[in-house]
């Protein structure tokens, strides 16, 4: 009877919170992972950072900037260990984030996550690119749920623009 007691009040207990998480927007999740978006960095070439069409936001490719605002340069298997590698691509995903918020307007639009091509500077040897780019899968669902699930490539390259550690971009779908 005590276990029996001790069960329903975890499922119970569990539910909630998962009710209470996914009542939560992607505003209010993301305060709670203690992330602030930053403001869309400038193009490096002859591009732009979003570009809306239809009820798709197509992001162009983003690359990770520590807190200094400094492109995370290397190559993972040759300097840069995975879980570094994973911590670029989960700063990539932020920077992803703040240009669509500044695309859209607010994140609470969001419809899913439809896409994300992930690249990493990789050394010839290295394999673990999906692992790598789970550090921009993972927050992504971290802050949308379900709808950051999403549709993925993860490659290896030789090399990346300015040395970054990953590039990733990403398609959306919003709503008006």
């Amino acid at each position: 009877m005590i276990k029996l007691r001790a069960v329903w009040t975890w499922i119970l207990g569990s539910s909630l919170a998962v009710a209470a998480t996914c009542a939560d927007g992607p505003n209010e999740r993301l305060r709670g992972l203690g992330v602030e978006l930053p403001a869309p960095s400038a193009a490096i070439a002859n591009y732009v950072p979003a570009v809306r069409t239809g009820s798709l936001v197509f992001l162009a490719g983003h690359l990770p900037r520590g807190a200094d605002g400094k492109v995370v340069q290397g190559k993972v298997g040759a300097g840069v260990d995975e879980a570094a590698g994973y911590e670029a691509a989960r700063l990539t995903a932020i920077a992803l984030l703040g240009s669509l918020a500044a695309e859209i307007g607010d994140l609470d639009r969001v419809v899913r996550i439809v896409r994300v091509g992930g690249y990493v500077n990789a050394a010839p040897d290295f394999s673990r690119h999906p692992q790598v780019i789970n550090g921009c899968s993972d927050l992504l669902v971290a802050v949308f749920g379900e709808k950051g699930k999403h549709a993925r490539v993860a490659a290896g390259m030789s090399s990346l623009p300015l040395d970054a550690v990953v590039e990733i971009e990403m398609v959306v779908e919003v709503r008006d």
